[in-house]
């Protein structure tokens, strides 16, 4: 009998919260006539939180440092791999010119110095490319 009175009684204090909410502040501003509140909040705090405080892992900046190095190595790798890209165009440009000259052997040196352009301009390209990788590891 005692414990059909008691078990509603505890559920229904355990169900109210510890404290009550303070009041918000009325703050008045300077330039005009209309009052801003300021939410403050009631520090709620668990049972669970009180008796048990969960601890948190200091800061090592050992682990921030070595992230860091680990970031920069797979930037570094990520933009090296347009090396190759820059290597088959190379390979393309040479054998687009050795294709050209077999068909037609007369067009030999304007076909060279196209060749000698596209080279360049893929170069060129493949040069960023290592610039770029160089800036993820050491900048």
């Amino acid at each position: 009998m005692a414990s059909r009175i008691v078990a509603p009684k505890m559920a229904q204090m355990a169900a109210r919260p510890a404290f009550r909410a303070v009041q918000p502040k009325v703050a008045q501003r300077a330039f005009s006539g209309l009052r801003q509140a300021t939410l403050v909040r009631p520090q709620t705090v668990s049972m669970v939180q009180k008796l048990a405080p969960v601890s948190r892992r200091a800061y090592s900046s050992e682990m921030a440092n070595a992230l860091v190095q680990v970031s920069q190595n797979i930037g570094m790798g990520n933009a090296a791999i347009g090396l190759g890209g820059a290597g088959i165009g190379i390979g393309l440009v040479f054998a687009a010119l050795l294709q050209g000259v077999a068909r037609n052997p007369s067009l030999r040196g304007q076909l060279f110095s196209y060749a000698i352009l596209g080279f360049a301009f893929v170069e060129a390209i493949g040069l960023f490319d290592l610039m770029v990788a160089m800036m993820c590891k050491y900048v």
